[in-house]
């Protein structure tokens, strides 16, 4: 008897789409494993025909799960599962899975493109390009990482791979992470996280480290907690001109407080990867501003961490 095939769906069209490549060539000594990929206005209509499926953007809420009545598995191809009603589907039997960041090249991935940002911002891309367009050498003066002060807030998988790879840049490294209840040591004990950076604390130093830094990196969890955390408050407790790069969610920041502090100078430069909504309106007024640079959600998407993340 012929095995019954087990239908994959990957939601979302043009999204992401080498997660799908990937993921139909490492399956492609699998015949009995069908991969398909739905516009996200067709997923609840069809869910109920498939086994598995990967959200990538979409919002699997309690509606798109009762509708799933074949469903095994939801997972995710990376590592963030905040649009996903987790409580929903366990009440139903669905498990829910997503690919740890650390040993699939994602978070390694992540942390250079947090470097790039920074680059781009320190050596003013937009500048250079416009010099370019007028042919003109020799400017804009940039700066260099090197002696900087860097204040990595979510000291996760992503903010260890960034400490290892900005050592060589010769920079002071802060971290903050929730779960150090109060400001360690200088010096923390040798196997300790936190003896990784040079000065490490809890929340309660937030805003204390955020006027010490040159450079800021937001790679931590989007939860209600740290929703709009980087607002009005944190904004003016920052070094006046210091760079700003986001490598975890776009709703870590404030809209409306982030476009102020740009347009007044506090605010010294936005790289971003990812945005309040994506994809991100091109139109957008803030995309203006000589001193924000965006990419398209691509931090983690590179050959290492896809093919990686389909042998997970």
């Amino acid at each position: 008897m012929a095995m019954e095939a087990v239908r994959l769906l990957f939601c979302g069209v043009n999204e992401f789409p080498d997660s799908i490549n990937f993921t139909r060539f490492f399956l492609r000594n699998h015949p009995h494993v069908q991969v398909d990929e739905l516009s996200l206005e067709d997923v609840v209509d069809n869910i109920y025909k498939y086994d598995i499926c990967v959200v990538r953007k979409m919002k699997f809420d309690e509606s798109a799960i009762s509708r799933a009545t074949k469903m095994k598995l939801i997972a995710q191809f990376g590592v963030g599962l905040e649009g996903v009603d987790i409580p929903s589907a366990t009440k139903v039997g669905i498990k829910v899975a997503r690919i740890p960041s650390d040993d699939c090249g994602n978070a390694l991935s992540c942390a250079e493109h947090a470097i790039y940002l920074m680059l781009a911002l320190l050596r003013d891309q937009k500048g250079m390009d416009k010099s370019i367009a007028s042919r003109q050498l020799g400017q804009p003066t940039g700066q260099t990482i090197y002696g900087k002060t860097v204040l990595i807030i979510g000291f996760g998988n992503i903010g260890k791979e960034l400490v290892a790879r900005l050592r060589a840049f010769g920079v002071h490294i802060l971290a903050i992470k929730r779960s150090w209840k109060n400001k360690l040591a200088h010096v923390p004990a040798e196997g300790h996280d936190a003896s990784l950076v040079d000065e490490a604390a809890g929340n309660e130093a937030l805003y204390e480290f955020a006027s010490r830094s040159d450079i800021i990196v937001t790679c931590c969890p989007l939860t209600p907690e740290s929703a709009g955390m980087i607002n009005d408050k944190f904004l003016a407790a920052m070094k006046k001109g210091a760079k700003l790069v986001n490598v975890a969610r776009g709703g870590l920041l404030d809209y409306a407080s982030v476009k102020a502090a740009l347009e007044s100078g506090q605010l010294g430069g936005l790289g971003m990867d990812v945005a309040w909504y994506e994809p991100f309106d091109p139109a957008d007024p803030l995309l203006e501003h000589p001193k924000v640079v965006l990419t398209p959600h691509v931090a983690g998407v590179t050959e290492l961490s896809y093919k990686n993340m389909d042998y997970c």
